[in-house]
């Protein structure tokens, strides 16, 4: 998996992204309802830079994908925790939570995979549920 820089738009995209493809389905609610919150905006991103950073996720993904034989196969608890450690601010952790969570509640089905990488980031800030 790709490093980036703590706190830049890329890191909190990357969290919000993850949440998005972590149930193997992005359905058009959950983009539009990232859309209707200003997400590139709000995150710092370019226009079309939220799509980047869902294409080059899936790309992380799908290179450690072979092994396990599932998308999320090479994201564990190291790999959640490293993701997670890339947001240190308070303010984008609070932004980055509110829009994974639009996101994952957008299609009005709260998945398993959606729920750990939810839930991740609370534990790891130090957020309440």
């Amino acid at each position: 998996m790709r490093t980036y820089v703590p706190d830049s738009p890329e890191a909190a995209a990357r969290i919000v992204a993850l949440v998005l493809v972590a149930d193997g389905h992005v359905c058009r609610t959950e983009i539009e309802a990232l859309q209707h919150l200003h997400i590139e905006r709000e995150l710092g991103l370019p226009a079309g830079g939220f799509g980047q950073q869902i294409h080059v996720l899936c790309e992380d993904l799908l290179a450690g994908a072979s092994a396990s034989g599932s998308l999320m196969g090479g994201v564990d608890e190291l790999t959640l925790a490293s993701f997670m450690a890339e947001v240190q601010n308070p303010v984008l952790q609070h932004k980055v939570m509110a829009l994974a969570s639009a996101a994952a509640e957008a299609d009005e089905h709260l998945a398993e995979a959606e729920l750990i990488v939810l839930n991740a980031a609370r534990q790891y800030w130090g957020l309440a549920a």
